[in-house]
């Protein structure tokens, strides 16, 4: 067998919460999932769902701070459900797609909203505003046999104890089965592929020293800082 030119990077994992690891292999974003967050954007509130991704290694788990990126000065978060998958899929019915869901955290969507801005503007793809390093804060994974599958609920956002982000599960425009099988008719979908599943109202800037505590009833929680 031939000799690597340099060491394989580590698979990046999330802890589950019943023990055991997930291994990720690709992070899926839906855009403009809560119809409060997509006029707070000035946009429509019932086009069909897209989607952007961000790199697996982009993930960040057990809390750690991140480092405020470079190239913006606007750092925005974005609470979000996150789903788990666990079964292999293309071309998935509505009414099969929660079969392919392991389970679900809870994550941040950091982004570079100047970054992001200027994209929109120039017709640009969203990358360099939505995959850069360490843009995926994401809390323990709980499995869909010990929680279910959640479709209503709040989903909150407190920067420093204050609160920023409140909306429900049930707010979602495409909920977790249709963007399971929107998405599959695209891409097939594996286990350790994960969906970000898009935020509520209230995205704003963060600054260095700030403490982000996102939730989800009957979910879980992330944390994190900016360093």
């Amino acid at each position: 067998m031939a000799d690597f030119l340099f060491e394989p990077h580590a698979p990046v994992s999330i802890p589950i919460a019943r023990g055991g690891l997930f291994a990720v292999r690709r992070v899926y974003c839906v855009g403009r999932n809560y119809a409060e967050h997509i006029r707070e954007m000035g946009n429509d509130t019932r086009d069909p769902p897209f989607f952007f991704a961000k790199p697996a290694d982009a993930v960040v788990v057990g809390g750690a701070g991140i480092p405020y990126p470079p190239q913006t000065e606007d750092l925005h978060h974005e609470v979000e459900l996150v789903v788990a998958i666990g079964v292999d899929g293309s071309d998935i019915a509505v009414k099969d797609a929660l079969s392919h869901v392991y389970g679900y955290a809870v994550g941040l969507d950091m982004t570079r909203r100047d970054l992001q801005a200027d994209a929109k503007k120039a017709g640009r793809p969203w990358e360099m505003a939505k995959a850069f390093d360490f843009s995926a804060p994401i809390g323990t994974i709980e499995p869909a046999s010990a929680i279910g599958h959640p479709d209503k609920g709040a989903i909150t956002l407190l920067v420093n104890g204050a609160e920023r982000q409140r909306g429900d599960l049930g707010d979602q425009i495409w909920n977790v089965s249709e963007a399971i099988a929107y998405l599959s008719q695209f891409v097939t979908l594996k286990a350790g592929d994960l969906i970000m599943t898009g935020t509520p109202a209230g995205v704003g800037a963060v600054v260095r020293g700030d403490v982000l505590e996102g939730s989800i009833a009957g979910v879980g929680s992330v944390r994190t800082s900016i360093i």
